[in-house]
């Protein structure tokens, strides 16, 4: 297989070329690509553009003074909510040493215990 190559290096050479010759006026030929723009070649804007502007022009006009929160309507709205309770906070560095002098069952319920933790636990004398 080495030696087809080696013996054909100028059929590969001319073939090589002619391929990057082939990809460079593929991409420098044609014409330039259209801009994105809404008005066609003779200045006509569409009607879909131009209920887009008016809608744009009615939400300019708009202002917001904050009445509605006075409005019995508002007044009227029932909070549907729960409330969120505070859980209790664990350690601050979970991953360091129990202290000696705290039982391990002790460091285990002072932490955000889910209820796993005290399975692999093993019971203090």
């Amino acid at each position: 297989m080495m030696d087809i190559f080696s013996k054909n290096k100028l059929v590969a050479a001319a073939a090589a070329l002619i391929i990057a010759g082939a990809v460079w006026y593929g991409f420098s030929g044609g014409s330039p690509p259209a801009l994105l723009g809404t008005e066609n070649a003779n200045g006509v804007v569409n009607s879909e553009d131009q209920d887009l502007v008016a809608t744009l022009l009615k939400l300019r006009s708009v202002t917001l003074t904050g009445t509605i929160f006075q409005s019995q309507v508002f007044l009227g709205l029932k909070d549907f909510s729960t409330e969120i309770t505070q859980e209790p906070v664990g350690r601050v560095d979970p991953f360091a040493p129990i202290p000696v002098g705290v039982s391990q069952s002790a460091a285990v319920s002072g932490a955000n215990n889910t209820g796993g933790a005290g399975l692999f636990n093993k019971p203090q004398p």
